[in-house]
């Protein structure tokens, strides 16, 4: 026999082809099913495959998605960069890209993250809004802005006085000094804004005479109120008029003070008059576990109450930040950390140049108020809008300071102009642009998501970008909902339920919070509502769940592990051993049991339980 035909196959062997035979009923498959990848603890897997090795990927922080390339886990967010990790100088994030590309579902999943944590999401002027129900999930307290909805007293010194009357001594009159710079630059903030240019130097001296005169005056227990300003000035008291150099001329005095008593006018019979001219129709309360102030019941085409209102959010958020820290710093209260998300940068930034300044600010002392915050824009070309150099210079400067920068899909003359600030590749500006295309032509009928949605690429300094995916959840899904006003009425997203005693006050919130975020046991406190459980996350461990059928997150002082202990997947029930001690934000130890997850599944729904030890 040759060898030629000893390569034949024998004529009694059946051959079946590797996929199937072709034809109907043959069985022939187009592909071969990849086996499914699970990922679990090594405390869990180290029988089953005792080989290990790191993915290279960062896991300090919130699970955020995973890398674009390697599939594994990418974890992250300012705080825990800053704090734990140290990646980072400034506990800071700047995001950009073009809209629809889910820039605030991602900063919305470390808001949730970080409330688990213990650390207070504070969302000071919510324009659309696309935060409030994600609040009210936590348990946290929603105040509302604007014509007929509610105002702020911007003479009431809030948090801040209240503190200082607990604290007393000379750290409280300390405070009650800091309350009194606030309230002067808030009343000059609502004056800038009416006149369209700042104050004079010696009409802030009268204002600030004004308001000692009242603070002097005034009974404890009542509010001062705009209108109480107008009356001193017609009144005159010479600790007033010291300042003006009167010398006893009345026409003097009236020539100093009539400019600043029009503008006073001008706010009260104003645009501004309904929502700051009488007593604050909601205070923030400094115990919320989440806050968010909903300002988008203010017409986009109101510029000046737009911009009044984010001014006197900040001025009294960040007054509460300020508050609270005091009081720490008395031994009065425990330490508390605070993110702050100001989203579409771009319309508060051209509403007035007050709110440039205040940002810039923020961004330069955040380390020292124990505050991260989140801005989120389009573009580099937004900053470009505005009315000065000096206020155009320092927008640009936000994400020049920014400790993480985050880019959505971005065309690429965008991304070179960035990449001069940053330090893009080449190979990162291409990837990112590729993110900008829009969906193709679907011919079947069938939704076809834009290539870029749901991808970022995270920068840290001159490090190389991490390219990461996300993939949210349906809870994430009916809690941040930015295209509310595309679905038709009688469609629902979510539906709202009162859980009585399971949420913090018998907080109402939306039925698919309820569900995924389902009941979480702990050590301390049986059983709870893990969507009202986020005020006690600090204490029991508890908090929240993002993936249908669970009901745990993330526990305060666990934090989130390292390597294994915070990967990726669909939760299923947690039989796994405790994971070991993991060192989180309050130091406090924790056992973790983790359940294994499916490695291509949304990462935030890998951790099913969090408890206390015994």
């Amino acid at each position: 026999m040759s060898r030629r035909d000893s390569k034949k196959k024998p004529a009694d062997r059946l051959y079946v082809p590797a996929r199937g035979w072709a034809g109907p009923g043959g069985g022939r498959v187009g592909h071969m099913d990849p086996p499914t990848m699970w990922r679990a603890t090594t405390v869990q897997a180290c029988g089953m495959w005792p080989f290990a090795a790191g993915s290279g990927s960062p896991m300090t922080g919130v699970p955020l998605g995973q890398h674009l390339f390697t599939g594994a886990t990418v974890c992250g967010d300012p705080l825990n960069w800053f704090t734990r990790a140290r990646y980072i100088s400034n506990p800071s994030l700047f995001m950009l890209g073009m809209p629809g590309l889910g820039k605030s579902t991602l900063v919305n999943r470390m808001l949730i993250g970080l409330a688990a944590t213990g650390v207070v999401p504070l969302v000071l002027g919510d324009l659309k809004p696309d935060y409030a129900d994600t609040v009210r999930a936590l348990g946290g307290q929603v105040i509302s802005i604007g014509r007929g909805r509610g105002g702020i007293n911007v003479l009431d010194p809030g948090a801040m006085g209240a503190a200082a009357a607990r604290i007393g001594g000379e750290a409280g009159e300390v405070l009650k000094a800091e309350t009194h710079g606030r309230v002067l630059n808030m009343v000059a903030a609502l004056i800038t804004i009416v006149r369209g240019r700042p104050m004079d130097d010696h009409e802030q001296s009268v204002l600030s005479a004004v308001l000692h005169h009242l603070r002097e005056r005034t009974p404890a227990g009542r509010s001062l109120l705009l209108p109480d300003l107008l009356r001193v000035l017609t009144e005159g008291p010479d600790r007033v008029r010291a300042v003006t150099l009167d010398r006893g001329d009345d026409t003097r005095y009236r020539d100093a003070v009539d400019p600043l008593h029009r503008s006073l006018l001008g706010i009260l019979d104003g645009p501004l008059g309904d929502t700051f001219a009488s007593e604050t129709s909601t205070r923030i309360n400094p115990d919320a576990p989440a806050v968010c102030i909903d300002i988008s019941g203010i017409g986009e085409a109101d510029t000046q109450l737009t911009a009044a209102a984010m001014l006197a959010a900040w001025s009294d958020g960040l007054g509460t930040v300020a508050a609270a820290h005091a009081l720490a710093d008395a031994g009065l209260a425990p330490r508390r950390w605070f993110f702050t998300v100001l989203d579409e940068l771009w319309r508060p930034l051209r509403a007035a140049s007050g709110i440039v300044d205040r940002i810039d600010a923020l961004t330069r002392l955040n380390r020292s108020l124990g505050l991260g915050d989140a801005k989120i824009t389009h573009t580099l070309k937004d900053a470009e809008a505005l009315g000065t150099d000096s206020d155009r210079a320092k927008a640009r400067g936000f994400v020049e300071r920014a400790g993480m920068v985050v880019c959505a899909g971005l065309p690429r003359a965008e991304m070179e102009d960035l990449g001069k600030v940053v330090g893009l590749s080449q190979r990162e500006i291409e990837l990112v642009s590729s993110w900008s295309s829009p969906p193709g032509w679907g011919t079947s009928g069938d939704h076809e998501e834009p290539p870029g949605r749901g991808r970022f690429l995270i920068k840290v300094g001159g490090r190389p970008g991490i390219p990461i995916r996300v993939a949210i959840t349906d809870v994430e899904r009916r809690l941040h909902d930015t295209n509310t006003r595309w679905t038709p009425n009688g469609v629902t997203t979510s539906r709202v339920v009162d859980l009585g005693a399971l949420g913090p006050g018998g907080t109402a919130v939306p039925a698919a919070a309820a569900e995924a975020f389902g009941p979480v046991e702990t050590a301390d406190s049986g059983t709870a509502a893990g969507a009202g459980a986020a005020s006690e996350a600090a204490d029991v461990g508890a908090g929240i769940g993002v993936g249908a059928g669970i009901g745990a997150g993330i526990g305060a002082g666990a934090g989130i592990g390292v390597g294994a202990e915070a990967g990726v997947g669909a939760a299923v029930e947690a039989v796994a051993q405790d994971a070991g001690p993991v060192v989180g934000h309050g130091g406090a130890p924790q056992d973790a049991a983790y359940g294994a997850a499916p490695l291509d599944d949304p990462p935030t729904m890998l951790l099913s339980r969090l408890r206390r030890p015994a």
